[in-house]
């Protein structure tokens, strides 16, 4: 890896500048603190971009608030994994018509997976005028310059050019939550299975420096930080395009190594880069917590290859037997997308199949959405939408009974958990390093701090308990 990879000091220098200067004329003409409000949809990968964004803001002089009325500056961070995703943007842009009316200083910016797709910055350049700022994955670090080109010249600014995608260093993140720290560890994605968008938004492959990543999660750690999750689009293939002389397993025990009561969990995994050196890694770390995210996406051999998966069925189940025989209470999560284009009731068969053998905690099933731009949209794609929905209905009532029969199985342990917040009122929540999660009741001092729950009741997907 070349250090053409990295933005330059000399850029980022730069940047710092357009930060000063926008601070400057922020505060002249509000004579206040100028409020800003971010959402990010997507992926957590996404929820990190948006911290760091956050974090360029801050540096402006922006403070945050949770509501766009009261914002000087609002900003989607947008996902394009998914039609639906594409389409909630969309709305919510749109909701924000009337509010700029009232506040015509405000600006009104879309970055993101979306905004990286000309035909996307297009719609937004044509059918949504009073959005002020639109800039792609690659364009983040030049926030605060485009912002300068808004306050002194009053124009639109598109940043959306395709470039090879470039690693800015040393930009802080503002997180909303001190004990859960996402950590990204790699950009980009050299895969290509024909019904992703991610290789064409998001770049090729390239690995932060690991003296980086632990200088980071040091920081963190030191911050309060209970529970590390590594990112990338293909985690373990970190290092493979770089000469650090270091792979996602040497990473692994490196930030292992590391002094402090924390545990370290890391997505997404694809199955043709998952080795046994890691799996016998996770076994030996013990602060890497026994769940693997295992996308297998179908378990049809003739629609792994339409995807461009690079594995099989037969290689995919060696690697769960692996990785039960090494780790024996490892949970298993995995992506399933039904009605792939030319997927037949066989190859849907198979995969019910391969769910039923492997046994999941739990996972994220789709019905295919065909994404512009991919191979998979140009194919041919018979099924009827009534019937895929069937299936997906079908893999759904499995999944429910395989997930009831793991639950059940938790009755009666403990399980230590990093303790949350609940969703429901009067319970706490943590989850277990197989990612379940347990409600229980508790003081809210305990959030932040690991606790031991025994489990007492099961539900399908969640479990109750108390506090031991």
């Amino acid at each position: 890896m070349n250090d053409d990879v990295f933005v330059s000091a000399e850029e980022l220098d730069r940047q710092k500048n357009f930060e000063e200067k926008d601070k400057k004329i922020l505060f002249g003409r509000l004579r206040r603190a100028p409020k800003a409000y971010v959402h990010t949809f997507g992926c957590q990968g996404n929820v990190s971009d948006g911290e760091r964004i956050k974090g360029e803001l801050s540096l402006m002089g922006y403070e945050f608030t949770d509501k766009p009325d009261d914002a000087d500056f609002v900003l989607y961070n947008t996902c394009a994994v998914r039609e639906h995703a594409e389409d909630r943007v969309f709305g919510n842009v749109g909701a924000l018509k009337p509010i700029k009316e009232k506040n015509k200083s405000m600006i009104i910016a879309v970055c993101g997976c979306m905004a990286q797709q000309k035909n996307i910055a297009d719609v937004f350049k044509k059918s949504y005028p009073y959005v002020n700022l639109v800039f792609g994955t690659f364009a983040s670090y030049r926030l605060p310059e485009n912002i300068y080109k808004i306050l002194t010249t009053g124009k639109r600014v598109f940043d959306t050019v395709e470039e090879p995608g470039r690693i800015a260093e040393g930009i802080p993140a503002v997180r909303d939550n001190g004990a859960r720290a996402w950590l990204p560890i790699m950009y980009g994605c050299n895969n290509f299975c024909t019904y992703c968008i991610v290789p064409y938004v998001r770049g090729r492959e390239r690995s932060r420096k690991p003296e980086d990543i632990l200088a980071e999660a040091k920081k963190l750690i030191s911050e309060g930080a209970k529970d590390i999750t590594l990112l990338g689009q293909n985690v373990n293939s970190y290092g493979l395009n770089a000469d650090y002389g270091v792979d996602f397993p040497d990473l692994l025990r490196m930030i292992n190594d590391l002094p402090g009561d924390f545990i370290i969990r890391f997505m997404t995994s694809h199955p043709k880069d998952l080795t046994n050196k890691l799996i016998d890694t996770i076994a030996e770390s013990e602060k890497c917590v026994h769940h693997i995210h295992l996308p297998v996406q179908s378990g049809s051999d003739r629609i792994l290859k339409l995807m461009n998966r690079h594995y099989t069925r037969e290689r995919y189940l060696e690697i769960v037997d692996y990785a039960r025989e090494k780790i024996p209470d490892v949970s298993l999560t995995s992506d399933i997308i039904v009605g792939f284009p030319g997927e037949t009731r066989k190859d849907f068969e198979d995969t019910l199949s391969l769910v039923e053998k492997v046994k999941y905690t739990s996972l994220f099933t789709f019905i295919y959405s065909p994404r512009p731009g991919t191979l998979a949209a140009k194919m041919d794609d018979p099924t009827p939408s009534a019937e895929k929905s069937k299936w997906f209905k079908e893999l759904c009532d499995l999944q429910s009974d395989i997930a009831s029969q793991r639950t059940a199985a938790m009755v009666g342990k403990t399980y230590r958990v990093l303790v949350e917040k609940g969703d429901e009122e009067g319970y706490l929540m943590g989850r277990t390093g197989g990612n379940v999660a347990i409600n229980f009741k508790g003081d809210d001092s305990l959030v932040g701090e690991f606790a031991y729950v025994k489990v007492t009741k099961a539900l399908t997907w969640i479990v109750y308990g108390e506090k031991v």
